[in-house]
């Protein structure tokens, strides 16, 4: 293990700790690893180290390069210093990927409470070169509203989300109330909106600041939900299908992709919703025989003319489906999909 402190931006006192392992050698197939940033709350007026160590030891476990986000604060803390030294941290890590050992396609951050403000910044608004490409949330602050009685000129998040904003996985709980847990709500409206994968949890009851959400860091008169440390094992398994799992030499391929379609990455495929592909002409001359036998199939199924207008159950489903899925439930052979795709695909966008 390297240890080591950098100072990112002296004015700001912003610094990173660096918690690097060894690759190869006794770690065998592990060539490079992922990269997290932790970046811990405390109001923009500290940094948390209840949410600062205690958070690393469980991603070094999961074989991540861990690294500690400590930013401006205070006064130091007008927007957009804190982002700023957020952006600072990435371009420096991912710069130095080759010589420590890391995916620079594969840094996720995880912030708690203020710091998951700055993490969903860096989310929504930091450069295209820093962007993470996943990032965990702890009862963060999300909303102008929570932003501003903490740090007055930082922005409000939920309306920054749009498609270039990572895959997210959220945590707080019901009963917060430093952080209400309308802010985490606000932000998965907004993740559900533009169309990108995300996994939520809301806990029935916690004390802000959980961290963990074990004893070692929850003080004992604390009423706290037997089941808030699962999120810790829970964020990890979700990160494995979002970037991939240590394999044969390098990454496994992820489960799931940035969008939960194919929709807002635009194009033409079977990972589109129907309704997507049918708003196109070019992608509805396609289709058009697929859909005139689904319909006459439904026709047969449920009565009525080919001109009846009636809606029939499952009609607004159907569009929201993507057609891989129709063509699975319908039991289509897989060269009329491979066929299919390849048509679609040569659509120019």
């Amino acid at each position: 293990m390297i240890y080591e402190v950098i100072n990112l931006n002296p004015e700001h006192e912003a610094t990173l700790t660096c918690f690097r392992q060894q690759v190869g050698g006794e770690f065998g197939n592990i060539v490079k690893r992922p990269a997290m940033i932790v970046i811990p709350g405390g109001g923009y007026q500290f940094c948390s180290e209840r949410e600062a160590d205690p958070i690393v030891f469980p991603f070094l476990s999961a074989g991540y390069q861990v690294f500690i986000l400590r930013y401006a604060l205070q006064k130091k803390a007008v927007w957009p210093n804190p982002l700023r030294d957020y952006e600072d941290a990435a371009r420096l890590i991912r710069s130095k990927a080759d010589d420590w050992g890391i995916y620079p396609d594969k840094l996720a951050v995880v912030g708690f409470s203020a710091g998951g403000h700055l993490a969903a910044s860096a989310a929504t608004l930091s450069a295209p070169d820093c962007r993470p490409n996943a990032a965990i949330l702890g009862y963060a602050v999300l909303s102008e509203e929570s932003a501003h009685e903490w740090e007055k000129t930082a922005p409000g998040l939920p309306e920054m989300v749009d498609k270039d904003t990572c895959p997210c996985f959220l945590f707080a709980s019901r009963n917060d109330s430093m952080v209400p847990v309308s802010n985490t709500i606000a932000f998965m409206t907004a993740l559900e909106k533009a169309g990108i994968s995300f996994e939520s949890h809301i806990y029935a009851f916690a004390p802000h600041g959980a961290s963990t959400g074990s004893s070692a860091v929850t003080p004992p008169d604390a009423l706290n939900c037997s089941r808030v440390p699962h999120w810790v094992d829970d964020s990890i398994e979700w990160l494995k299908d979002m970037l991939g799992d240590f394999g044969d030499g390098k990454m496994t391929e992820p489960k799931c992709g940035h969008y939960v379609n194919a929709d807002a990455a635009g194009g033409f495929s079977l990972d589109n919703t129907v309704g997507y592909l049918m708003s196109d002409p070019r992608s509805r001359a396609i289709l058009a025989p697929i859909m005139e036998a689904a319909q006459k199939k439904a026709n047969e199924q449920w009565g009525g003319g080919e001109d009846s207008g009636e809606d029939r159950p499952g009609s607004a489903v159907g569009m929201r489906i993507t057609l891989r899925e129709g063509l699975k439930f319908a039991g289509a052979p897989e060269e009329a999909a491979q066929q299919l795709e390849a048509a679609l695909k040569a659509i120019e966008s």
